[in-house]
């Protein structure tokens, strides 16, 4: 039964979002899908200990999920006299066929799937939070610590917008060019927000979660194809490559290593090479753009051979610059960090001071994480305690608890 169960996870895992996209292309309705899929894997739990676990067993997914919407419209069809539960099905009692890969794959799904999300009908991060809980399978809980809101509030957000999806009729479509641009900025956001929690999963016993950074890459990729002249979708796919590039150097037998102490000779050099060429054309292409400018900071740590040899002093620069453009506090306290490790280690420390008095970032992991890490080198151990403390009271992924737990019993006892 173990095993039915860790097959079961490891589908929903890797293949919801591309479920998911599928369903709500035929249902047109985010709530149908879910459930569908929700009934689905249910449905998997009982079935495969009996029948065993499939060949294709995203394939039985999306079959399933879909006799399930099929059933639940025939019996809407009996109730109404009518059959519009399912929008965009012609023969809603056709028979249905068990798909093999090449129609499991709905190689636009996950793409429309986004910009409908984007709808400017949406708020800015209704339309972020919507896509992450539906392609990116993330739960409420790590989107709404990714926004740095209270679950209820995310919740309701939530709810709002598929109400809004369900009335306001929002078609589930790629919108026509001269409509692109006015959404464009949103799913990049999304895009690259999907890829940070698979980078640095917020949930689960591992940090990093290689489908969704795949997956996030592989949307960069179609964007880039949909919008070739746009400098920031070619700077946003430098940026999730570049970072990548680190994913083997991360972790190794389950602790977290630090960018500073990662063995380089692990990073993947191919990934490197494509992202420094992408960034070079990026900044030919038009003006540095948020984007842009990060992974120009990527590319400076992936270009130096050592931690040592870090152009720390030119990173922060580009912290500035991207500090002029989105004065955000996680943006401030990056740019912070740099300061420090470009030598000026009281001024960094003193910057993180100031935002920690705002309070924005009172219930950010990484800041505490930080401050602990400047206090630290600093020696001022007993302060980098307490920050220690506070972050792994914070921290959600076992991974990272474990680095900050390891970093506090390191610190020497004054």
């Amino acid at each position: 039964m173990a095993d039915i169960r860790s097959a079961v996870e490891s589908t929903f895992r890797q293949e919801s979002g591309r479920i998911i996209a599928g369903l709500i292309r035929i249902s047109g309705s985010f709530d149908r899908a879910e459930e569908a899929m929700q009934e689905a894997f249910a449905a998997a739990l009982a079935s495969w200990p009996v029948k065993e676990i499939p060949e294709n067993p995203a394939a039985w997914i999306m079959t399933t999920a879909h006799r399930k919407l099929i059933d639940t419209a025939r019996r809407e069809r009996i109730r109404r006299q009518k059959q519009n539960s399912l929008k965009y099905e012609t023969e809603i009692a056709a028979p249905v066929t068990e798909p093999d890969e090449a129609t499991m794959d709905f190689p636009d799904d996950r793409l429309r799937l986004i910009f409908t999300c984007c709808h400017p009908a949406f708020s800015v991060q209704a339309q972020v939070a919507l896509t992450l809980r539906t392609l990116g399978g993330l739960s409420t809980p790590e989107i709404a610590k990714a926004f740095l809101l209270s679950e209820p509030t995310l919740a309701q957000r939530l709810v709002r917008a598929k109400r809004k999806f369900r009335e306001a009729g929002i078609p589930y479509q790629v919108p026509p060019q001269h409509r692109l641009m006015e959404r464009l900025s949103s799913v990049q956001a999304v895009i690259y927000l999907i890829f940070n929690e698979g980078y640095s999963a917020s949930s689960g016993t591992e940090l990093v979660r290689n489908d969704l950074c795949a997956e996030a890459i592989r949307l960069g990729r179609m964007l880039c194809e949909l919008l070739p002249q746009e400098a920031e979708n070619i700077g946003l796919l430098a940026l999730m490559l570049l970072q990548d590039s680190r994913r083997s150097a991360r972790v190794i037998n389950g602790e977290l290593i630090t960018l500073e102490d990662q063995d380089r000779s692990l990073w993947d050099q191919a990934a490197i090479s494509e992202g420094l060429m992408l960034i070079d054309k990026a900044l030919i292409a038009g003006p540095a753009g948020p984007y842009q400018l990060q992974a120009a900071i990527a590319a400076l740590h992936a270009q130096a051979p050592t931690s040592q040899e870090t152009d720390w002093p030119q990173i922060t620069a580009l912290y500035e610059k991207l500090l002029d453009m989105n004065p955000s506090p996680v943006i401030a306290l990056n740019h912070a960090v740099a300061l420090a490790m470009s030598g000026r280690l009281r001024d960094g420390l003193n910057r993180i001071e100031e935002l920690g008095r705002t309070g924005e970032l009172d219930q950010y992991y990484l800041f505490h994480a930080a401050r602990a890490d400047l206090l630290r080198r600093l020696n001022q151990n007993g302060d980098a305690a307490a920050a220690y403390q506070k972050a792994t009271a914070l921290a959600t992924n076992p991974v990272e608890l474990d680095f900050l737990n390891r970093r506090l019993r390191q610190l020497p006892s004054n």
